[in-house]
């Protein structure tokens, strides 16, 4: 399957191209497609560019889908990307990261957006347009087969969960008719229906390796992560809790074959393991369940891990000790522009700056292997936040292999991107068992979370003891830090919009910090789609 996903059969490309592709709007305002043209999709080749909408930029000739993009109006194809989307949105306006380069990206450190801006466009545009190609299989090839079919529906199902989480109120279509717009009430019963619905035509959980046929393709656990994921947040979504709902689905994921990576080779952490170039090969293959996949010489995209691993380094940068040449394991990628908030830093070194040292050195000084930071010759403090010089550098994402071996085109990414793994369900499960013991772990709360920072080589607490909820709204940072959820995590939280009593460096635009807007925590619809699709309207505290 990871040569089945990724190579897109040419038929389906051409057909989707024509069919939402052409600029950054209006992506699910089309009619239905002629019977004449259905006739002539690969079915499977429709199925793969449902899979690659959220891998790859689009179906560019060689080994770069950049060079013809599916969503055009960007002057730089490598942006438009899914996961580089999801990152801007869910990391930049938060405690965890900024960026320093333009295109739209300052606004997003500092939370100020508004319906025309790029970036709110680009994402909503590209998850729409994954809804799209989901919507055609299943009017084409729906019926052929029920776990394929299961598979698209999940697909579609995180795309409108991911859409939903970002812009509130959206629009919703399971046809190719123009869409309405649809309430997060009920997108939280569409999404809960639908995923109970698919979940018994999933295959069963199976740790897969890359060389497996079927490498790439969800099953069930990814359907019951996704169901705690959306139980967690429901309060936020609906006004109700699902506390208890949250936590059954995250044991379902905690009972099944996959799980934490626990083993390490060599100098490589059992922690970074999971973000490393050969991670579908490695032991950490088994916490990845859904990951998008990258095969350097066939899949290339500037939108997806290499964005994340090029976009944290700098030239003097270099993540393997045995390797003072290097940088990140990749050849000439060295594009520095993303940064740690001090706010983030100080999970790790809470009572002191943390030292200016390699990152192979940093996760000694912090006693938590995941403080994966290049200190040495740079800033602590980012006192311009357009200036890439200043500001640590992340040191999460490599292109190493475990083994030392090499790759096919060292230029582009081989890590495949974890969009879901197994460390989620355990901070799910924490969670979701202190808010249902006033706030504070039970026994087995303690226990799992005990093991995901014993697997960090972080202190653990006697299973007699607790952690609050501000511990774990903290262990989410440690844990899942530049892995594009945070945002969600603040506003579970309560700390993200609004006068919340949580300040971090640059938040709202000031150094210091301060304050802005609680309508803020929903995205705006972008203006193009509101003035397309006449069913929408747009979101409170927004001016269109």
């Amino acid at each position: 399957m990871k040569r089945y996903i990724k190579t897109v059969i040419a038929p389906a490309a051409a057909l989707l191209l024509g069919l939402a592709s052409t600029s950054c709007v209006n992506d699910l305002d089309k009619a239905p497609i002629s019977p004449k043209i259905d006739l002539e999709v690969n079915n499977d080749g429709l199925l793969n560019k449902c899979y690659a909408n959220f891998g790859i930029n689009g179906n560019g000739s060689g080994s770069n889908s950049d060079d013809d993009p599916d969503v055009k109006g960007f002057t730089d194809n490598g942006m438009t990307g899914l996961v580089r989307a999801m990152w801007n949105m869910n990391e930049l306006p938060t405690d965890e990261a900024t960026c320093s380069w333009g295109d739209g990206l300052q606004e997003l450190n500092f939370a100020k957006f508004e319906p025309s801006h790029a970036w709110v466009k680009l994402y909503f545009t590209r998850l729409t347009l994954g809804i799209t190609f989901c919507n055609q299989y299943l009017e084409v090839a729906g019926n052929e087969d029920p776990t394929k079919n299961a598979e698209c529906r999940f697909l579609r199902a995180m795309q409108y969960y991911l859409l939903m989480d970002t812009y509130g109120n959206v629009p919703f279509g399971e046809t190719l008719e123009k869409p309405v717009q649809k309430s997060r009430q009920e997108m939280y019963d569409w999404l809960i229906q639908e995923l109970t619905e698919i979940e018994p035509n999933l295959s069963e959980p199976t740790v897969k390796s890359g060389s497996d046929a079927n490498y790439g393709r969800v099953d069930k656990a990814a359907c019951w992560l996704l169901l705690s994921r959306i139980y967690l947040n429901a309060e936020v979504y609906t006004g109700k809790a699902e506390w208890q709902k949250a936590k059954d689905y995250a044991k379902k994921v905690l009972d099944s074959p996959y799980d934490i990576n626990e083993t390490s080779v060599g100098k490589w952490s059992a922690y970074q393991l999971v973000f490393m170039g050969d991670n579908d090969k490695s032991a950490a293959r088994k916490e990845i369940i859904f990951p998008i996949i990258n095969i350097s010489g066939k899949t290339a995209s500037y939108g997806n891990s290499l964005f994340l691993i090029a976009g944290t380094f700098d030239g003097a940068m270099h993540a393997n000790i045995d390797d003072p040449e290097g940088s990140n394991g990749c050849v000439g990628q060295n594009w520095i522009g993303l940064h740690p908030r001090t706010a983030l830093l100080k999970k790790f070194f809470p009572n002191t700056v943390a030292p200016e040292v390699p990152s192979y050195e940093m996760p000694a000084k912090a006693n938590d292997d995941r403080a994966l930071f290049w200190g040495k010759d740079r800033t602590y403090e980012i006192s311009n936040i357009t200036k890439s010089a200043e500001g640590y550098g992340v040191c999460k994402f490599l292109n190493y292999n475990s083994d030392g071996s090499s790759h096919a085109d060292p230029a582009f990414a081989d890590m495949d991107w974890p969009f879901m793994r197994a460390a989620e369900a355990y901070l799910n499960y924490a969670e979701a068992d202190a808010r249902l013991n006033g706030g504070n772990t039970t026994v087995e709360g303690t226990k799992i979370l005990n093991k995901l920072r014993a697997r960090a080589n972080a202190t653990t607490r006697p299973e007699t003891s607790s952690y609050s909820l501000n511990e774990i709204c903290d262990e989410w940072a440690r844990e899942f830090y530049f892995e594009g959820i945070r945002r969600t995590t603040l506003i579970r939280f309560n700390l993200f919009g609004g006068n919340t009593g949580y300040n971090w460096d640059w938040k709202g635009g000031e150094k210091a910090g301060g304050n802005f807007e609680a309508y803020k925590n929903i995205y705006p619809i972008p203006l193009t789609q509101i003035q397309s699709n006449g069913n929408l309207k747009q979101n409170p505290g927004y001016v269109n």
